[in-house]
């Protein structure tokens, strides 16, 4: 009888654990692993050159939004902000430090994605595809404390220093008549040159302006764009064309403006570098 009633428990127990496989209720499981590449809560399926992360170019010559650390470590607002959206994204981010020039046309190959006080332009949107805008900037004017150049008009056939690629690199050559356009790959070497008398005045954005000028002190005058007629521009993070990336990014950035992040990192560094 013991041996029957065994028998009759056991046969219970196996039934049970085939319903229990079978029939619709399941056994507590850990969650299933993620799919093939990478994914951010609530946006559809993205992918990265490397799974887990997500590697970012810049080029750390654009005070405040991008520079050198004291670590030897890229930087600055810009560096800041796309950690941010990394860890929003569940990605560690690497960040390449390479030529402003050459951003670009390494997105989808090289990196995944740049962030560099870039423009948005209808240039660049015929190769990549960019974030919602996150700073709107303005192009200034650095010139010597001695200069007589106040307007648009002042600039004709001048020497004009510009970072390469840049804005104000395109605004020197296409807006800016009979100048003489002298590229430089650091904008600081295009204001030391300024300050030698190589350049009769340099084109860059506001903040790096700023900067420049607080760095030159007595040295060079920084003049708000309004006076050259230089209209407001767009910063984004320039992203694969078509990609997943984009809406995923951009979700993030929504988050960080909610929950004060983007503010802190404003304060943190454009305010107090102004």
């Amino acid at each position: 009888m013991k041996k029957l009633l065994v028998k009759a428990l056991a046969l219970a127990v196996c039934m049970s654990t085939l319903c229990l496989a079978g029939c619709g209720a399941k056994p507590d499981a850990p969650a299933p692993a993620p799919a093939a590449g990478n994914t951010s809560e609530g946006s559809s399926e993205f992918k990265t050159l490397e799974s887990g992360k997500l590697i970012i170019g810049t080029n750390a010559e654009f005070p405040p939004f991008e520079y050198v650390g004291d670590d030897g470590e890229p930087d600055g607002f810009d560096m800041a902000l796309i950690k941010a959206v990394g860890e929003k994204l569940g990605l560690e981010v690497e960040i390449q430090n390479m030529e402003f020039s050459s951003l670009v046309t390494a997105i989808g190959s090289k990196i995944d994605g740049a962030i560099a006080g870039m423009t948005v332009t209808e240039e660049r949107l015929q190769t990549v595809d960019f974030s919602d805008p996150y700073y709107e900037a303005v192009q200034y004017v650095l010139v010597t404390s001695d200069s007589d150049i106040k307007s648009a008009e002042d600039l004709v056939g001048k020497n004009i220093g510009v970072q390469l690629g840049t804005t104000g690199n395109f605004i020197a050559e296409d807006d800016i008549e009979g100048a003489t356009v002298n590229a430089y790959n650091k904008a600081v070497d295009a204001v030391n040159d300024l300050v030698n008398g190589k350049n009769d005045a340099v084109i860059v954005d506001k903040n790096p302006a700023l900067v420049f000028e607080s760095n030159f002190e007595g040295q060079v005058v920084a003049l708000e764009g309004s006076q050259f007629g230089f209209e407001n521009e767009q910063y984004a993070i320039a992203l694969p064309k078509d990609s997943e990336l984009t809406p995923a990014v951009n979700k993030a950035l929504e988050e960080l403006k909610a929950d004060g992040t983007f503010d802190e990192l404003v304060k943190k560094y454009i305010e107090e570098a102004e």
